[in-house]
């Protein structure tokens, strides 16, 4: 990054975030810990929690995918010791989209606070206020992503409107964008969440500075709950006291989710004690790593 002009985070910033994450897995490793309690020596209070919050990523559209499929995949989320659950919207109309939601909210025992929905970034300003005002009545646990990443002004549109939970961040690759959501995009911290992924953006090194501004600016870390669903992110919530986790139980195998030993219980798990971030405690995974290395 020496003598590398401003700007350009989405060209490099996976890359270097990648490197970041192997050098604190191989410093973790020498010294014979989970990289959870190596951050938290070095960086944190030295006393990580010992397990973290973490949700189940899913409810993706299908060709073919029924309500009642909808809902399957979400009892197997229940069955699977998760208490809050995430789905897809914005891929058909509104009247459908309340269909869906419904359906789940069904499965959850009518509680729509352990529901969270996932735009993917698709809504202009207009979608995103009809949206919000079509949901307002469920109370869901948040409405994530709900506009373009950069559109800070729409973001601050809907706080206006919107009284519930929002959450966004997942596309923000660097410490500067992180700063101007929280300048111009009407984050509100007693309510709202900050979904940065660290390994999407240059590493926990640059997580540490989105941390430190957040602070400054009246943030807690309990309002951070990463992207990605990776073991990378699960040792940071731990060592540096976030509010949680993504998962992805049945998606983007063999890496969603976590080591294959993890036990999910009251939507809670416990980073493991392998030395490291621990891939080696997913199988299938590490079978692609050692096969690349050969």
């Amino acid at each position: 990054m020496r003598n590398e002009k401003p700007g350009g985070h989405g060209e490099r910033s996976v890359a270097v975030g990648v490197a970041d994450m192997a050098l604190h897995d191989l410093a973790a490793k020498a010294a014979g810990v989970p990289l959870y309690r190596w951050i938290s020596d070095h960086h944190g209070d030295g006393d990580p929690d010992e397990d973290v919050f973490v949700y189940a990523a899913g409810g993706y559209y299908a060709p073919g995918k029924t309500l009642g499929d909808l809902q399957d995949e979400m009892r197997g989320f229940l069955d699977a010791g998760y208490e809050i659950v995430k789905m897809k919207i914005g891929g058909a109309d509104l009247a459908e989209d309340l269909r869906r939601i419904e359906a789940v909210i069904d499965v959850l025992g009518g509680d729509g606070s352990r529901l969270m929905v996932d735009v993917n970034g698709k809504f202009d300003l207009r979608t995103a206020l009809d949206y919000g005002q079509a949901i307002d009545q469920y109370g869901l646990f948040w409405y994530e992503e709900v506009g373009d990443p950069l559109d800070y002004g729409l973001n601050a549109t809907l706080s206006e409107h919107y009284r519930h939970p929002i959450a966004t961040g997942e596309n923000l690759f660097s410490l500067q964008d992180a700063r101007n959501l929280i300048r111009y995009g009407g984050m509100r911290p007693d309510r709202d969440f900050i979904q940065v992924d660290p390994a999407l953006s240059y590493g926990l090194t640059e997580y540490r500075r989105v941390l430190d501004m957040l602070a400054l600016h009246g943030w807690s870390s309990r309002r951070c709950v990463p992207h990605g669903g990776h073991q990378f992110s699960l040792h940071i919530a731990s060592a540096l006291k976030l509010g949680g986790n993504e998962s992805y139980p049945g998606e983007f195998q063999p890496t969603g989710g976590f080591t294959d030993d993890a036990v999910i219980t009251g939507g809670r798990v416990a980073p493991g004690d392998l030395p490291g971030i621990g891939l080696e405690g997913k199988a299938r995974f590490h079978e692609v790593l050692r096969g690349l290395h050969d």
